[in-house]
């Protein structure tokens, strides 16, 4: 009886340690690195992005900066131009890493004034550290008054100013 509960004991012992090796990998697994998914989604990898509407009312109120808030979505096409176009602005990526608190959404957000024309993508509002969102701010089209596209970086630019003059005339 103690040679049988010592046998069951040894193999229970054996098969736990082979259980518990890691796997092999193998050398191309090693050389494939993920890129870690950062908050930019692409949009400007060195800038300073928030996690949530909330955090970033938080931080355009306390640093005093307008918000710029991207709505996009991974798959939509528009979204992804828009987003080559404004992540190679240089004019752009300063600004907005030096004036404005900045959050992109693949998701809509409970605060109804964030879609005041509706709910498309891609589209971009400001907000401004009275946490009143900008709707007078807008692209160049009657039916998406948000929409940006590629060839509108210049405007979303002009834009970008505007949001910054507004602070500094209006607050």
């Amino acid at each position: 009886m103690l040679k049988g509960l010592l046998s069951v004991l040894l193999v229970l012992a054996a098969l736990s340690s082979a259980m518990g090796k890691p796997e092999k990998t193998t050398p191309k697994e090693k050389k494939e690195k993920r890129i870690p998914q950062t908050l930019s989604r692409g949009w400007g990898d060195q800038l300073i992005w928030a996690q949530t509407y909330e955090e970033a009312l938080f931080w355009s109120r306390s640093k005093n900066k307008p918000l710029m808030v991207i709505f996009h979505l991974e798959d939509c096409p528009h979204s992804q131009s828009l987003k080559k176009a404004f992540a190679e602005d240089k004019d752009i990526q300063k600004l907005v890493d030096e004036e404005f608190v900045i959050l992109n959404l693949v998701y809509e957000t409970t605060d109804k004034h964030l879609s005041p024309d509706g709910q498309y993508v891609p589209r971009i509002l400001f907000v401004d550290p009275s946490m009143t969102v900008r709707a007078d701010i807008t692209g160049r089209y009657s039916n998406r008054m948000y929409a940006y596209e590629p060839a509108d970086m210049k405007l979303l630019l002009s834009n970008m100013q505007r949001a910054l003059k507004f602070l500094k005339t209006e607050l």
